[in-house]
């Protein structure tokens, strides 16, 4: 719904305020700061950061704590596999075998050098998508799952809009870079909460490193680029990105007792910033500062 009148706006800011999440709401540019300082109001104030657009939302009460840029369009890179990945457990068989194609190896690196005629199980695939992030894993199971890299676009694209997902248009599986593709810290912060209450994603999107079994017999330690889960305690998960169009990304995720936050960074100009961004605003949305 689009806020177009000055009652809906001012009602709609009154619940921002109050910190209620409403997803479906965009709120004009003119009020982006009104809003802003709206949410600043509601706790202690936030760490300064250095990445273009954040947002930081509370998963349990759905209330958005802190936004930097939230509304402005970006490319986001592999955050975006947190979608694939959603859609392929949502697609249900998570031990069903997947043969891989010739064409989802056509892909730039980083990839897992998957060999066409292989077969894996979805739930493996899915698994190593989001630890390590491997592009052809997402194109594997983009196909399994539309039949055709194109028709799976359409497919993120409208379970992106059920989600609440307002300002995004998807184009590829694995977030590499694509004419017209964009989504925004607030919409990627929708992503992360849904994927935040899928059991099955929480479980893959916390491990450290994971053991990944090639068909060929091989077995590879693969270990989580969200370097987050190390340098914090507290972190529990989500998903990194990165192309020259994006800079760095993170969706991370974590908690402490029954405080937990999910925290979107976009546009950081190295991983260092990232981290750091990253973790002073994990940090802050779980009361440490």
């Amino acid at each position: 719904m689009e806020i177009s009148d000055s009652t809906s706006r001012r009602n709609a800011l009154r619940m921002l305020g109050a910190g209620i999440f409403v997803p479906n709401i965009l709120i004009p540019r003119q009020s982006i700061a009104e809003e802003t300082r709206a949410l600043r109001a509601i706790r202690v104030q936030p760490p300064t950061i250095v990445g273009k657009s954040a947002i930081v939302i509370d998963p349990n009460a759905r209330k958005v704590l802190y936004t930097k840029n939230a509304d402005t369009r970006r490319p986001v890179a592999s955050t975006q596999k947190l979608l694939t990945a959603l859609l392929s457990v949502e697609h249900g068989d998570l031990n069903g075998l997947i043969t891989v194609a010739k064409t989802d190896t056509q892909v730039e690196p980083t990839k897992l050098y998957v060999a066409a005629g292989q077969r894996y199980r979805r739930s493996a695939l899915v698994e190593a998508l989001l630890v390590k992030s491997g592009n052809d894993l997402a194109r594997v199971l983009a196909r399994d799952y539309a039949g055709s890299q194109e028709a799976f676009s359409k497919v993120m694209n409208e379970r992106a809009k059920r989600l609440g997902m307002r300002n995004s248009n998807f184009i590829t599986s694995n977030g590499l870079p694509a004419s017209g593709q964009y989504s925004t810290a607030r919409d990627m912060g929708i992503l992360g909460l849904a994927c935040y209450n899928n059991r099955t994603i929480r479980s893959y999107i916390k491990e450290k490193a994971i053991n990944f079994h090639y068909a060929d017999g091989r077995v590879v330690a693969l270990s989580n680029t969200n370097k987050l889960l190390s340098r914090s305690p507290y972190c529990n998960g989500m998903k990194t990105g990165y192309t020259n169009a994006s800079g760095k990304c993170l969706i991370s995720s974590g908690a402490r007792g029954r405080t937990e936050a999910i925290v979107v960074i976009l546009g950081c100009s190295s991983s260092n910033v990232c981290w750091d961004d990253s973790h002073k605003l994990l940090h802050w949305g779980l009361g440490l500062s």
